[in-house]
């Protein structure tokens, strides 16, 4: 190991803590409805639905963040400086999930929600990026099939970029939007590698 590397468990163990105390701090926002009974419930129900999406991004991303480290043994600074970068914007989720609920969904609180979805999902780019770059700089050939990986990550990208401007027009079709970039990460994930 070169100076200046660590190995990329000692990264991943600290992420997985990151990413514990994120869904933590989630979950806390989640309060009892004052009113009893079923009425009291459906009071909840636009909270569970933002919560239940951002949960299924933080869980997404760390199966990603889990498949990608393992591609490498060390890191060096990059990588690790990209991985603290992606770190504190996927803490911004938990901020942004409260604060689209407390605001009502209205167009503000939606097109904030879609942007730190948007940086968060660049912060990660960046973070396959610098993978990649330590990959090559060591002789190893990229599959094809982590190619394809990052230009159907570019595409998440540009979703969520549409996303914030579609919050003024309808913030229910950017929340789709978002939606769907969950669902395109979700669905290929079962049945492939590992």
């Amino acid at each position: 190991m070169a100076e200046h590397e660590m190995k990329s468990t000692r990264l991943e163990a600290f992420s997985d803590g990151v990413i514990a105390v994120i869904i933590t701090i989630m979950v806390l926002e989640m309060h009892v409805p004052e009113m009893h009974g079923m009425a009291g419930f459906v009071t909840i129900l636009p909270r569970l639905g933002i919560y239940a999406l951002s949960y299924l991004m933080v869980a997404i991303y760390w199966i990603n963040h889990h498949d990608v480290v393992g591609r490498i043994e060390v890191v060096n600074y990059r990588v690790l400086w990209t991985n603290l970068i992606w770190l504190f914007a996927a803490s911004l989720i938990p901020f942004s999930t409260d604060y689209i609920e407390e605001h009502h969904f209205d167009s503000f609180s939606t097109a904030l929600y879609a942007a730190v979805m948007l940086i968060a999902g660049s912060a990660f780019f960046l973070l396959r990026s610098a993978v990649d770059g330590l990959r090559r700089s060591r002789g190893e050939e990229i599959p094809k099939a982590d190619l394809s990986e990052m230009v159907k990550h570019a595409a998440s990208l540009v979703l969520y970029l549409a996303a914030i401007p579609m919050a003024y027009y309808k913030p229910a079709f950017s929340l789709a939007l978002v939606l769907i970039v969950t669902l395109i990460w979700i669905a290929p994930k079962f049945g492939t590698r590992h």
